[in-house]
């Protein structure tokens, strides 16, 4: 599977855990406008406390988040998939303009379009988030480290 060409539903635990990855990499772009390439463009979004619905509104949203949330980095895992549904679970890291490192913990419903010239694209995305202050030195997503490859520690879970 290409990067251009992320996997449809029904998802197989191959195919859904591709699709994980594939938003993985997107995200961890930092690029909006390649982001939004993965959602329908009626996307319904709910990202902590914020309602957003099409891609204006999600390129918006995320050009905001990343000048505010600097040295993202971000690893998901697939956590459950059914048909054209998947869970994940999510950890990132990033700090703020005063430098400030936190942790962001959550977890992601995904739902899949099955129909039509859409077929593939995400059409919702649902998104509950936690953060948390940490230091330096607790960072798991260090500069030059794959965010697959860190063992997540599950005293911080």
């Amino acid at each position: 599977m290409t990067s251009a060409s992320p996997a449809a539903p029904p998802f197989t635990e191959e195919t859904a855990l591709e699709r994980v990855k594939f938003a993985q990499n997107a995200w961890n772009s930092r690029d909006p406008e390649r982001i939004v390439k993965g959602y329908t463009t009626n996307c319904i979004w709910r990202n902590r406390d914020t309602f957003l619905q099409g891609h204006g509104e999600i390129v918006d949203f995320l050009r905001s988040k990343y000048e505010k949330e600097l040295g993202y980095r971000l690893r998901k895992e697939l956590f459950t998939f059914q048909g054209n549904k998947i869970a994940v679970q999510f950890f990132y890291e990033f700090h703020d303009e005063t430098g400030q490192w936190y942790r962001a913990y959550g977890l992601e419903d995904w739902t899949f379009e099955t129909e039509g010239g859409e077929k593939g694209k995400m059409k919702k995305r649902m998104s509950s988030i936690n953060d948390m202050k940490i230091g330096p030195e607790e960072r798991w997503f260090v500069d030059g480290v794959d965010v697959d490859d860190v063992a997540i520690s599950e005293r911080h879970l």
